[in-house]
């Protein structure tokens, strides 16, 4: 089974899918998720307490500061504006794709795991992400 969820984005921060997978994942088999863009990423995620998502987004912002922050002066990938190359580098740190076991139509995500697309740009996006259960 194969199948492409749309997600959209208002900006930098996590955006949690687990919903759409779950209805979605109904057979037997591992799943696989890939996010088809440069400048986003996938995360299996703490979904019960809002606050780990906000401190996830503030560490990365201070990790990976904008282009115009003076500790990013060597950036030359520019033109797309200040957020473009952090959220490139971002997503090299975290990952892009991810496996999830299914069994009987459950996802074996923890009581306390959620899916998230991490959306790196400052500006609303429309992001793909490609699943296949085998």
């Amino acid at each position: 089974m194969q199948t492409t969820f749309t997600i959209p984005t208002r900006g930098q921060g996590l955006y949690e899918f687990t919903d759409q997978v779950a209805a979605w994942a109904t057979g037997t088999g591992l799943l696989t998720l890939f996010i088809r863009h440069t400048s986003a990423s996938l995360l299996v995620q703490e979904n019960a307490d809002p606050e780990v998502q906000t401190d996830l987004l503030h560490y990365l912002a201070r990790l990976v500061p904008p282009a115009t922050d003076p500790a990013m002066s060597y950036l030359t990938h520019t033109y797309e504006g200040p957020d473009d190359m952090p959220a490139h580098i971002k997503a090299a740190l975290l990952p892009v794709s991810l496996s999830i076991p299914v069994a009987a139509g459950r996802m074996a995500l923890g009581r306390w795991q959620g899916i998230y697309l991490f959306e790196h740009r400052d500006r609303p996006h429309s992001r793909e992400v490609a699943a296949y259960l085998g």
